[in-house]
């Protein structure tokens, strides 16, 4: 699987968190030659912080 890159988005505070889907979408329909090959989310916390990150692995349309 050839990538053409990766992109991390994350938040720590909640309402960075609950807004964390609006800024992927905005972030997918604003380059549309990427196609997502794979996202993990992943959830953090100690006692103070929640921190929630999506990684996109993608690769560009035009490459393949």
């Amino acid at each position: 699987m050839k990538l053409s890159g990766v992109r991390v988005f994350s938040a720590t505070k909640a309402k960075e968190r609950e807004a964390l889907g609006d800024v992927v979408t905005r972030w997918v329909r604003a380059n549309p030659d990427a196609e997502v090959l794979e996202k993990i989310v992943t959830q953090s916390s100690d006692s103070e912080f929640h921190c929630l990150t999506m990684t996109l692995f993608y690769r560009n349309r035009s490459d393949k």
